[in-house]
């Protein structure tokens, strides 16, 4: 493979990549573990498991096996009128992990997909019910759920959304206060934010989305479980459906299998993709409770949910699931989140003790800092461009959030590559903040 070159002439348009002024994109030629190998022989770590997936690291044997034994007895097949075990395997083992509570499970491609199908399938459930006037979400400042219409305008308007402002539908904000540990107990401003939530709702509000205690695209922000606990009892009070988007917080990301499983006040419908099947191939799944699905439980075809996409439960990525799912329940795993998180809090320690202008938040596998540097923090800031390539030129890929700097590794990781990821960072930061000598 040939060393590539962003120009009219190279066939490919990669995502959040601006044409001009940004880095050729490095040819990757496989992956192993932590490890992607390049054309030219460097040895990259995968510090962000490529965007929130790969949890079980590059190349897992398990997923060959797995494929190579699905591809050799149904590949595909249309999920309209049809069935068949790995999806009926995948959904029975993961409904009673995510609590009694989840009954139904509808199968789409991708996250933002099953964001689009949890909107839809809220906002229906009323129309079947004749409660036609219940039309309006609820969403958080800071949110992100994905880059289809639906979850564009549920997130909170930003340079991902601006050229469609006129196309989003309305949607309520609730502007809510962040922190640096989702475990801590409520503040002034919390209860600030449920009293502004409580004369917010009315009756024509349908659902209230939100991403359980972390919001990823927007640097890793972070907000009280206990927050989250109050503002679901309130909806769900007034009679609006919570939507949890658990498309980056799901499968352990934030120190139980399921965030939501921080709640006593359980979501009415969940989103999981991501590391759904393990980074291996895309799907989503929208999970809900019985009740909206009576909702549907009729033989009126006008009350039929009409939505489906041509690769639904595709018995690949069903058989992906089911290995991850397997994966992840196994011992190992137990101590491999442990180990992540152990030595996350030291090195997080060790950066707060040396004084950098940071921010620092950590959660499960997950540990962020928040430079405090130029202008406000924000998906694009400055600092960006010079951290993505510093790190890089260690051969570590961190793919910073603007100005935040994030760890979110492969669970498998090894100790001592992720080492070298912290040794990466400490190095970026002396390069930053160390006045020159």
């Amino acid at each position: 493979m040939e060393n590539l070159k962003t120009s009219p002439a190279y066939p490919l348009w990669h995502p959040f990549t601006p044409q001009v002024g940004t880095m050729a994109p490095l040819p990757v030629v496989s992956g192993k573990g932590a490890r992607l190998y390049l054309n030219d022989g460097r040895e990259i770590i995968d510090a962000i498991s490529s965007w929130w997936v790969s949890i079980h690291g590059h190349s897992h044997p398990a997923f060959a096996e797995a494929l190579f034994k699905q591809a050799n007895t149904l590949e595909q097949v249309i999920f309209a009128g049809f069935s068949h075990k790995p999806a009926l395997d995948l959904v029975t083992k993961l409904l009673p992990l995510l609590g009694d509570s989840y009954k139904k499970a509808f199968f789409s491609d991708n996250g933002s997909t099953a964001i689009e199908v949890a909107l839809k399938m809220a906002l229906q459930y009323f129309w079947n019910k004749g409660e036609t006037e219940r039309t309006k979400v609820i969403a958080l400042t800071g949110s992100y759920h994905g880059d289809t219409f639906g979850a564009m305008s549920v997130a909170e308007p930003s340079a991902f959304t601006a050229p469609y402002k006129a196309l989003l539908f309305d949607v309520d904000y609730l502007d809510i206060p962040y922190c640096t540990d989702i475990h801590l107990p409520l503040n002034e401003a919390d209860y600030a934010c449920i009293k502004v939530f409580q004369d917010l709702i009315h009756q024509n509000h349908a659902a209230f989305i939100f991403e359980p205690f972390i919001q990823g695209a927007s640097g890793m922000q972070m907000y009280k479980v206990a927050l989250l606990e109050q503002l679901v009892a309130i909806a769900q009070k007034a009679g609006i459906l919570c939507i949890a988007d658990e498309v980056m917080t799901g499968f352990s990301r934030t120190g139980k299998l399921f965030a939501i499983h921080h709640l006593v006040s359980k979501p009415d419908i969940v989103c999981l993709s991501k590391a759904l099947t393990g980074g291996i191939l895309p799907m989503g799944l929208t999970i809900c409770n019985l009740p909206i699905w009576e909702a549907y439980n009729t033989s009126d075809l006008y009350k039929t949910f009409f939505h489906g996409h041509s690769f639904t439960a595709n018995p690949l990525a069903c058989a992906c699931a089911n290995t991850s799912l397997d994966l992840l329940l196994s011992a190992d795993y137990c101590h491999y989140l442990a180990d992540i998180e152990e030595s996350n809090n030291e090195f997080k320690f060790l950066i707060e003790q040396k004084g950098y202008p940071v921010i620092t938040r950590a959660c499960g596998p997950i540990l962020a800092f928040e430079l405090l540097q130029g202008s406000p923090t924000s998906y694009v800031h400055e600092a960006r461009h010079i951290l993505y390539a510093e790190f890089l030129k260690r051969n570590v890929l961190l793919r910073p959030l603007g100005n935040v700097v994030y760890i979110l590794p492969p669970y498998t990781i090894t100790k001592p590559d992720l080492n070298l990821v912290y040794k990466a960072i400490e190095e970026v930061f002396d390069l930053l903040f160390k006045p020159s000598i």
